[in-house]
């Protein structure tokens, strides 16, 4: 099991590296990205490394931004917000199983990625160009699958580009932030609905509190016992991860 796990890590992280390079490329088409082979210049090479330390650098964002692992989080977050529970459940553990509910989730789209693009660079049947190319057409059907037409056309009105006939025609550079966007809006959507309920027993506590003449006793401290009782009563983590999975889905 353990090494299982392992491999899930530096196989997502070899993911991320590779389209973090698309993205690179995409956005400086002209600069090839090469280790010298001794037959380029010592400055050559020293550029050349310095951008792959770019490119490794931002691989780990970039790849928080074309998975599912920016919803979860920020949902993930907003259940310990409207909680009013501090740091329980620690930092730690949301992002920890943030990560695994992504593994769990762009699971059919890093096995394509693997197969399509991903065993064939590393037994040398294809180029790294290919290679590129071929890890990126399972993402942006995954991001555009996800994204609204309204952050998409936003984008792309930007940049003043041709419309695509299809997905695979979006450049990476515009489907990036126009799938952060929708992930941003839908995260919010969905952190709202949890804050009602956890609201609505705010209100009542409150109320009654001062109804009682007890306006120096925290409200907060006398709901935070009820909110924890609902949660649990309504098997809180279940309905939240479950959630999660369903809109994913659609």
């Amino acid at each position: 099991m353990k090494n299982k796990i392992l491999a899930s890590f530096f196989f997502l992280f070899f993911v991320g590296l590779t389209l973090a390079g698309t993205v690179f490329a995409a956005a400086s088409p002209a600069i090839n990205i090469t280790l010298g082979d001794g037959k380029q210049p010592v400055g050559a090479s020293a550029l050349s490394l310095l951008l792959l330390i770019t490119v490794l650098s931002i691989a780990p964002a970039i790849l928080v931004l074309m998975t599912s692992f920016t919803r979860i989080v920020i949902v993930l977050g907003f259940v310990r917000t409207s909680l009013g529970t501090q740091q329980m459940p620690p930092n730690q553990v949301l992002i920890g199983l943030a990560l695994f509910l992504t593994f769990f989730i762009m699971s059919p789209t890093l096995s394509q990625v693997n197969s399509d693009a991903l065993q064939p660079y590393l037994k040398g049947d294809i180029t790294q160009t290919a290679a590129l190319q071929k890890a990126s057409v399972p993402m942006k059907a995954f991001m555009y699958k996800h994204t609204r037409e309204k952050d998409l056309l936003l984008f792309m009105n930007y940049t003043k580009a041709a419309k695509p006939k299809t997905y695979q025609d979006i450049p990476i550079t515009v489907l990036v932030p126009s799938y952060a966007l929708s992930e941003l809006k839908t995260a919010f959507q969905m952190g709202f609905m949890i804050f009602i309920p956890f609201l609505i027993i705010d209100m009542v506590v409150a109320s009654t509190l001062m109804a009682m003449g007890m306006m120096m006793l925290p409200p907060v401290m006398i709901s935070l016992p009820f909110k924890i009782l609902l949660f649990v009563l309504v098997d809180g983590w279940y309905l939240i991860v479950k959630s999660l999975l369903t809109s994913f889905q659609t």
